[in-house]
């Protein structure tokens, strides 16, 4: 079966988390075996496997096919009870308000039944790729269904002409629009599969008989990716498990360049070896990916039902409330309606800004930089540029402080008002951020003389979700730059906080307290 692990906030460890930007680190240059594992390791680390796609996509690549798999339902929902009140009104221009129960009720148990029955078939699922006929099955026993419970409801309490006539008109528009709807759905689904782009990608830890097993239904089925298998027994693991290649020890693991690209790492190492266990746990819960336990199979069902729990489980499941696929639409959706309608005055605001930029200093207005997103993705965040040109930091090895020389006069009113960060509202139109979330810091960006992510074992955790243009640590007061490493953990302790805690209510509260903590702060550093 399949265990998910728990993740608490209050862990403490050393290792450093991974790396969006980074490759599996070649081993150094020793003498005897040390130097031996090295190059096998270096070795393994570039190979593919049967399951890997020809492009690599994001975990919020596969969370947005989700949400469009919301909007479909929603669609196909507006256009069942539109159908519905349209048919109505042609022989009923009054309302339904004022037509006979006999004639309404029909037409409202139909829509209902309709509703319900596309949601039991899993109508516009994402799930496994299947046949097209039996997709239009499941939705035609919906359309089935819907169809006897509105008949029978005529036959029994208006069988007059008219009534079965708007009904069949509503049933005929519905019908139509439910299975173009299908068909097209069933298409871009299986393009989207055969590109990667909904599959789960995993990696597995431990390089044993499980993983096998896990490897070889993986295969039969299509429901997960396997993309590699790491072990800290190299000099005993196998080149590839079932095609599988291994690619490396754990070590390997948390810095290697696909994992910003993994949504789960499974460990499946003997049950009985419960020591290791929990060392591996310890090692790789600084990653901020879902960590999962594949323990022994019973037969070929339950094999099945614990791959099965494995793929369908929702993407970026996080600590605390789980980030299922209805709160991931329901932040999508905010973010989207926010975005646009701020957009709006904000535009002219941007211009004069833009304009401000050009005519203090030279160079571009902008100002780009990788940063770290969801699952430790790289993403390229966009800013107005508050310094010299020439003094440009896309590191950020060196920090912001008081009265720094770097700032232009319009970049020092632009930081202490958090202008400059207008642009990044395209970053949240785009799907890369959040209107609320952790804040996204520099990849490579430091504290001192020490990387920021090194100084707190945790700090990955603050990317299982995408990144905010505000949060929960800006309007507690943690915002612009940390130069301790106490600052550090403090920011990450807010950070996981708002994970375990993100709502939409709680997205909102932070939203209108954002504005007057910023403009109630004038000795923060930003």
């Amino acid at each position: 079966m399949t265990t998910r692990l728990p993740r608490s906030a209050d862990v403490e460890g050393t290792a450093a988390p991974a790396r969006a930007d980074m490759a599996s680190p070649p081993a150094a240059p020793v003498a005897g075996t040390e130097a031996a594992a090295g190059d096998q390791a270096g070795a393994r680390s570039d190979r593919r496997g049967p399951m890997r796609p020809a492009e690599l996509v994001s975990t919020r690549t596969r969370q947005e096919a989700a949400s469009l798999q919301r909007m479909l339902r929603a669609v196909e929902i507006g256009i069942i009870v539109a159908a519905a009140l349209g048919a109505s009104k042609a022989f009923h221009p009054a309302g339904l308000l004022s037509a006979p129960v006999g004639a309404v009720l029909p037409l409202v148990v139909g829509v209902l039944c309709l509703i319900w029955g596309l949601r039991v078939a899993r109508a516009a699922s994402i799930g496994r790729v299947e046949h097209l006929s039996s997709a239009l099955g499941r939705v035609a026993s919906a359309l089935v269904a819907s169809g006897l419970a509105a008949g029978i409801l005529l036959a029994v309490l208006e069988p007059s002409p008219d009534v079965v006539l708007f009904t069949c008109i509503w049933f005929a528009i519905s019908a139509a629009t439910v299975i173009t709807a299908q068909v097209l759905w069933w298409r871009r689904v299986k393009a989207w599969h055969a590109a990667g782009r909904l599959t789960p990608n995993v990696v597995v830890v431990g390089a044993t008989q499980n993983a096998r097993t896990l490897v070889e239904r993986a295969k039969v089925s299509g429901q997960v990716a396997v993309l590699g298998i790491f072990d800290d027994r190299l000099d005993r693991a196998p080149p590839d498990i079932a095609g599988v290649p291994v690619l490396g020890d754990t070590e390997a693991l948390l810095t290697h360049r696909i994992m910003p690209y993994v949504d789960r790492v499974v460990i499946a190492v003997p049950p009985h070896a419960q020591g290791r266990v929990r060392q591996l746990i310890e090692r790789l819960r600084v990653l901020p990916n879902e960590i999962y336990l594949f323990l022994d199979f019973e037969g070929e069902a339950a094999q099945s039902a614990a791959l099965s729990r494995l793929a369908e489980t929702p993407m970026a499941r996080l600590s605390g409330a789980g980030q299922d696929e209805s709160r991931l639409f329901a932040k999508r959706m905010q973010d989207l309606v926010v975005a646009s309608l701020a957009l709006i005055p904000l535009l002219p605001v941007m211009a004069l800004i833009a304009v401000a930029v050009k005519l203090d200093s030279r160079g571009p207005v902008f100002f780009r930089q990788r940063r770290h997103g969801l699952n430790n993705e790289a993403i390229v965040v966009w800013k107005f540029r508050s310094m010299r040109h020439e003094a440009a930091d896309p590191t950020a090895a060196r920090q912001v402080a008081r009265d720094d020389k770097r700032v232009t006069r319009v970049g020092r009113i632009l930081r202490k008002s958090s202008l400059d960060e207008l642009p990044q509202i395209f970053n949240v139109l785009k799907g890369e951020m959040s209107i609320v979330g952790p804040r996204p810091h520099a990849i490579g960006m430091r504290t001192g003389d020490v990387e920021s992510e090194k100084l707190v074992a945790e700090y990955a955790w603050r990317h299982r979700m995408k990144p905010g243009m505000t949060g929960w640590a800006a309007v507690c007061g943690s915002r612009g730059p940390i130069h301790t490493a106490e600052d550090v953990r403090r920011r990450v302790e807010l950070d996981v906080e708002y994970i375990e805690r993100q709502s939409v209510w709680f997205d909102l509260y932070i939203i209108v307290m954002t504005l007057p903590c910023l403009l109630g702060d004038s000795e923060a550093i930003r």
